[in-house]
């Protein structure tokens, strides 16, 4: 028995799928066999891809920064990976059984006008990460600048201008589509990666080899404030990844077979995630070291080198690389959600211009004026994402037992209607898991909640959806919890190949 059965489900508009055109097109159908080419290689490649990035390596060095040792660090940021590896896998198993993209997939519990909710918060989170990496990439402008030009680091402005300067080669790599910078996605991680060890290798030289860059001790004086950062600094580790959790059956949709995907990613994620963060982690601890206090920046790391050919070759790698990876990441996704509010009328190209606008307008020079705004940043959207999430996982498994009637996800007037293609039991749901997850901003008696956001968020939304749906009629699959509660219903549960839904009528294996 087995709670991930492999071999795909999905349907195709060759199997006779009837859709609705508003609800339907080429990007949102569901996959044919012949696209499940990903086996366990690619998603572990995807995976140390992704992790290979500036916002990964000062995600930790903000650890180092906030007063961790190293090792308290790697613990922290092992343990936060593994924890959102759960989410991951489960809001995963829909994408390869069924083929289907998170769009899609979402309308099964927020119905199929309600999912653009879920995705605009998505988006939302999607166009603040833009905003910093256009901010990264305006920094390594600034101080390859620096290098050229010693004059400019007395003038405040350039950086600005720097700024500006790299959103607007964004916005033009978005105007002339993504496929202009797809040639740098084959070796834009690896030159991340060996800039980073070039900068380990570096400090470690600096600092006298790996023993005293790595004696550094934890700064807290007692255990309350070690546990009080260790905490939020775990929350923010897991919203890290929180949006991914949310539309990884965007890749997963390809994936071979269910084990693919487990294993791949089961791998990847962790792994890629500890071995990055540990370069981070150990060039933090050494310019603690070499410059008597942490810097957590890398680019600020960079230009405090004093070889300037070694200084600007890292930091091209630095601008490439993030240049491709704020494309690849951070727009592609939260243009096509903005292009499913209104396909006539927003295009590809134009919900990449919206994108890029709010990007600049959430001020991401803020978020990443200290450690302490990158982890609240991190922490915060956590809780608008976990709610999301825990209400997709509890209607997917625990009242569906993972059954979907894909072709009613594309039609109106189905079983995924509801109420006006609104399901409220799902919107009530998330307002009380962000309620919860966020009112610790506001009322300082409360701000433990918000130390936990994503966890508070998670459960106190799956909790409401499971209560309310249990109260109302069923749809596409899903059963009365009193039935839920039922020997044969825990076994569709653990094994889904028992019952696998309304969809089966067209399915392809």
């Amino acid at each position: 028995m087995s709670i991930f059965p492999e071999g795909p489900t999905s349907l195709t508009d060759a199997y006779g799928l009837r859709a609705d055109p508003q609800l339907y097109n080429a990007d949102l159908a569901p996959t044919t066999p012949e696209q499940r080419t990903w086996g366990t290689y690619n998603y572990i490649a995807l995976w140390f891809s992704m992790s290979m990035e500036v916002t990964t390596y000062m995600l930790a060095s903000s650890l180092i920064a906030g007063g961790m040792d190293w090792k308290q660090a790697v613990a922290t940021v092992l343990l936060g990976n593994l924890i959102v590896l759960i989410p991951m896998l489960l809001n995963a198993h829909a994408g390869t059984k069924y083929g289907i993209p998170f769009p899609v997939f979402v309308r099964a519990s927020f119905g199929v006008r309600g999912a653009n909710i879920p995705a605009m918060l998505r988006a939302l989170v999607a166009c603040g990460w833009f905003g910093i990496q256009c901010w990264i990439g305006g920094q390594a402008i600034y101080a390859m600048l620096n290098v050229l030009w010693p004059a400019s680091a007395t003038m405040p402005f350039v950086l600005g201008i720097c700024f500006i300067g790299f959103w607007l080669l964004n916005m033009v790599v978005i105007w002339r589509g993504v496929e202009s910078i797809r040639f740098l996605q084959s070796f834009s991680a690896p030159l991340l990666l060996g800039m980073s060890l070039m900068m380990l290798g570096f400090m470690t030289h600096r600092a006298g080899g790996f023993g005293p860059m790595l004696a550094a001790p934890s700064h807290f004086q007692s255990s309350s404030s070690f546990w009080h950062f260790f905490f939020l600094s775990l929350t923010g580790m897991v919203g890290y990844w929180a949006t991914l959790s949310l539309n990884i059956p965007d890749f997963t949709r390809y994936a071979r077979s269910q084990e693919s995907q487990i294993e791949g990613q089961s791998f990847g994620l962790p792994v890629a995630m500890t071995l990055y963060t540990f370069i981070g982690i150990a060039c933090t601890s050494a310019s603690t070291v070499v410059f008597g206090h942490p810097i957590w920046n890398p680019i600020t790391l960079l230009g405090m080198f004093h070889q300037p050919l070694i200084a600007f070759i890292a930091l091209v790698g630095i601008l490439i690389a993030t240049l491709n990876i704020n494309i690849g990441a951070n727009v592609v996704s939260p243009s096509n959600d903005f292009s499913h509010l209104a396909p006539q009328l927003i295009s590809f190209r134009t919900g990449g211009m919206i994108t890029g606008l709010i990007g600049l307008g959430m001020m991401p020079w803020k978020l990443l004026a200290s450690h302490t705004n990158y982890i609240q940043w991190l922490v915060s959207y956590s809780g608008l994402l976990g709610p999301v999430a825990g209400i997709m996982i509890a209607d997917y498994f625990f009242l569906r037992g993972t059954r979907l009637d894909t072709e009613s996800l594309y039609q109106r007037n189905g079983p995924y209607e509801y109420s006006k293609g609104f399901n409220l039991s799902a919107l009530v749901a998330l307002l009380g898991g962000v309620f919860a997850a966020l009112i610790g901003v506001i009322v300082p008696d409360l701000h433990f909640l918000y130390d936990y956001a994503w966890f508070v968020g998670f459960g106190v939304a799956a909790l409401i959806y499971i209560v309310l749906m249990g109260t109302t009629t069923r749809a596409g699959g899903a059963t009365p919890l009193s039935q839920r509660i039922s020997v044969k219903g825990l076994d569709q549960v653990l094994d889904p190949s028992l019952g696998n839904g309304a969809g089966a009528k067209a399915r392809t294996n």
